[in-house]
């Protein structure tokens, strides 16, 4: 299973970019995703994440306090992909961004793993 993040790229503040993540490979079930960020010089940190859901439940997010109402994650099971909408950027948001996923690849009883992709840069210019 690969993770491939593309969408990131230089921007004002006040500006907009959407990430996107394609999952590829051998997926039985994509469970919950999510979007990390590490800054220069910090550690990386949750931005976002989107559960699966259930049946009679749509998925639930969370989000980091510094990001509520700003940005927005979502995901297209079909397409195994999901997607962070950055508003209303500022400076600090500045950092590579990493796209993560629980996948289960063994089949419908089969415990999910762990992956990353290899990041993608946001920049946001004051």
């Amino acid at each position: 299973v690969q993770l491939q993040a593309s969408g990131g790229g230089l921007v004002q503040a006040g500006g907009s970019l959407r990430l996107s993540c394609k999952a590829s490979g051998s997926i039985f079930r994509l469970n919950a995703l999510g979007w990390y960020r590490q800054p220069p010089g910090k550690e990386r940190a949750l931005v976002a994440r989107i559960d699966s859901g259930t049946m009679i439940r749509p998925s639930s997010t969370d989000y980091a306090d510094s990001v509520k109402g700003r940005f927005t994650i979502s995901r297209d099971n079909a397409k195994n992909m999901w997607y962070l909408q950055m508003n209303r950027l500022k400076p600090e948001d500045t950092a590579v961004y990493y796209c993560n996923a629980d996948i289960t690849t063994s089949g419908p009883y089969g415990y999910g793993t762990d992956y990353w992709g290899k990041g993608t840069q946001v920049t946001v210019s004051s």
